[in-house]
């Protein structure tokens, strides 16, 4: 792995340039301690894990335990990652509320957009569902406004909207600032579409858990009405 190189020295510590992988593993821990909070802190294999997910992550990386070992590291030089012992390992949780004093609701934003890259408003109000409803898209921009307008020093930045694309996607900003891309997925050739590649990617994947949880109150139905002796 290569080190990790800083776009501005004179960065203060409150507001670091990240590496990619950097905010993929603080991403994951933010984004795990929303959704299996009973496994929260996590180990080193948990995180891994969380790393390497195929779904909700884009780009989708390849992280070694050395790698997230060294990226860790680097996280708690910023004070934005705390190791803790539980039992016979090493478990790590995020600091960023505490490091960039910002409400749940925009930490919640970030997280997805450190995971998943730059997302519309519409699209972060789906993606986020499993760790806050937003009311409203409205909901979500006052957040994102908020954030890029952080007296502290902007932790957002709303991109140029893209031809053909409805509405302008968001970045974050711990990285430094976003390259301006020239094509993405949700934009279509001579014309735009109602719906976005990302916001369809993140209702399949919606329907994906709700059918999962449907699957298990059925086993769970046919247990029970084989221990009543009655027919499911």
């Amino acid at each position: 792995m290569q080190p990790v190189q800083r776009d501005n020295p004179a960065m203060t510590s409150s507001l670091p340039t990240l590496s990619l992988l950097e905010t993929r593993v603080l991403g994951v821990l933010a984004e795990k301690q929303r959704t299996v909070p009973d496994s929260y802190p996590l180990t080193l294999n948990a995180l891994v894990a969380g790393c390497n997910q195929k779904t909700s992550r884009n780009p989708i990386l390849e992280v070694t335990d050395a790698e997230a070992t060294a990226a860790l590291d680097s996280l708690r030089g910023y004070s934005l990652v705390s190791e803790s012992s539980g039992g016979r390992t090493f478990r790590y949780a995020h600091n960023i509320d505490g490091v960039l004093r910002i409400p749940s609701q925009s930490i919640i934003l970030l997280t997805v957009l450190m995971l998943r890259g730059p997302q519309t408003a519409g699209e972060l109000r789906i993606a986020c569902d499993r760790m806050h409803n937003f009311a409203d898209i409205s909901a979500v921009e006052g957040f994102l406004d908020e954030m890029a307008e952080r007296p502290a020093g902007a932790l957002v930045v709303k991109l140029a909207r893209l031809p053909g694309a409805r509405e302008s996607r968001w970045a974050h900003l711990l990285s430094g600032t976003p390259a301006e891309d020239a094509a993405s997925p949700s934009a279509v050739a001579g014309g735009s579409t109602d719906v976005s590649l990302g916001e369809v990617a993140a209702l399949k994947a919606n329907v994906a858990r709700l059918e999962a949880e449907v699957a298990g109150l059925k086993a769970l139905v046919a247990r029970i009405c084989s221990e009543l002796g009655i027919d499911g």
